[in-house]
């Protein structure tokens, strides 16, 4: 049964979308059956890896509303081992299905649409890595609800962890009362600057605070790494040779090795 990893930081522009394409990407030149899920309204991890509006006959709100199935849902992608639920900005509106739907029926829970989704295909994958929009909503409910983990990524940059505690807290509220089972993957250093002091101070600040669940792998802040969304393609496509292909494989067999498999 796929391991279910949730991307999470309710703070934007910490690489999380960047993450998710290119950790999903890894491990399925690791040998691993991966299916990438965007949760994200803006669809950034969907045109990451290709794929347009044009290109998408179902999204993952239509997975979650019973518009069609899971596995209509999903695309199969030109990158090895990889499939994709992309988004929309259809999924702005689930919020509002949701409550309508709890409305008509008090039986409806709202946060366990895709954990009940996922149930259909986890045995034909490996891992399913979640790309979460940056905030605390229904939507990134669902997701921590429906995975046995998250990866938190946190940029090498000034107020590194602002706002954590928030989503701790939400996490501990999530395994309370609705996943007793998950738990943190890990903690992932993003867009390190090596020119400055303040990245390195960041380092040693987050590594004190979560100790050993801080990945050894630091993702790099590379021009590269951020041009190959715009190509439609993962970095380890865009550029093999790059030092971003390198840290995301490296992230990826830390994750591998995580989990024994």
């Amino acid at each position: 049964m796929a391991k279910v990893i949730s991307l999470v930081n309710q703070k934007g522009g910490v690489g999380k979308t960047t993450t998710s394409i290119n950790l999903a990407a890894a491990l399925g030149k690791e040998g691993k059956k991966t299916l990438l899920i965007d949760l994200d309204p803006q669809g950034n991890a969907s045109t990451g890896i290709g794929y347009n509006n044009g290109d998408i006959k179902h999204d993952i709100y239509d997975v979650m509303t019973g518009n069609c199935t899971i596995k209509e849902g999903i695309i199969k992608t030109k990158f090895k081992n990889l499939s994709i639920i992309p988004s929309t900005i259809n999924l702005a509106g689930v919020d509002v299905e949701f409550v309508k739907n709890m409305l008509e029926n008090s039986e409806f829970r709202q946060n366990e649409q895709l954990k009940n989704a996922l149930a259909e295909v986890q045995d034909n994958y490996d891992y399913i890595i979640i790309d979460c929009q940056p905030s605390l909503g229904i939507t990134t409910m669902n997701a921590l609800v429906a995975s046995n983990s998250v990866i938190i990524p946190v940029q090498c940059e000034f107020f590194a962890l602002e706002g954590i505690t928030q989503l701790l807290n939400s996490i501990i509220m999530v395994q309370s009362n609705m996943n007793p089972e998950l738990r943190i993957e890990g903690v992932l250093l993003t867009m390190l600057d090596g020119r400055t002091n303040i990245g390195l101070e960041v380092i040693e600040e987050v590594r004190k605070y979560f100790k050993n669940k801080v990945f050894n792998t630091i993702i790099p802040r590379l021009v590269r790494l951020v041009e190959a969304p715009s190509h439609g393609k993962p970095i380890s496509d865009y550029d093999p040779t790059s030092r971003a292909t390198l840290a995301y494989q490296n992230l990826a067999k830390e994750v591998i090795s995580r989990n024994g498999n």
